[in-house]
């Protein structure tokens, strides 16, 4: 069987995605990244709450600093039974840079930099930048996909109602 070649744009420049895509109602898949005090987080960060789990090509960009900062002010409205997750290849320490300097508390950054063990179990690597894509997963307490957005032009932000209606949605 021919697999089929999956891409998303870079200011209109195709950009070809690596990993396994997942789907809307499958067991989120498992993962190991790294905290930014370099300690493992795997996919059972993942139980017990619903989840928000972003992927940003880096958190340095203008686009993905907008992005985090939009969730981190919505993670609130959301409450303590929903967990925001930052997910991308920058290393741990300038994730925890970033974040002390945006002062995010309700956005927890996880480093893919290592293994990119996240974004291949997600299909969202940038395959020739080895990045992740701007991506969006909801997934709930008992660890099981419930929506996704795959940004299809990387420069831009995600809908970010649709994504707050579906973490909602879950929790109500």
């Amino acid at each position: 069987m021919a697999t089929v070649s999956r891409t998303v744009t870079f200011q209109g420049n195709p950009l070809t995605l690596a990993g396994t895509p997942v789907i809307v109602g499958a067991t989120a898949p498992a993962f190991t990244v790294l905290a930014t005090d370099l300690s493992p987080v795997t996919q059972d960060v993942l139980k017990g709450r619903t989840s928000v789990v972003i992927t940003v090509p880096s958190l340095d960009t203008p686009v993905c600093d907008i992005e985090t900062r939009r969730f981190n002010k919505e993670a609130t409205a959301l409450g303590a039974q929903v967990q925001v997750l930052c997910i991308s290849a920058d290393l741990p320490f300038a994730q925890g840079r970033w974040c002390g300097a945006a002062n995010t508390k309700n956005v927890r950054a996880l480093s893919d930099h290592r293994d990119l063990s996240f974004g291949m179990a997600y299909g969202v690597v940038l395959k020739d930048l080895r990045l992740l894509a701007r991506a969006v997963f909801i997934i709930d307490a008992g660890c099981i996909v419930r929506y996704i957005e795959l940004v299809p032009e990387i420069t831009k932000e995600p809908d970010y109602d649709a994504a707050l209606a579906a973490a909602k949605g879950i929790t109500q």
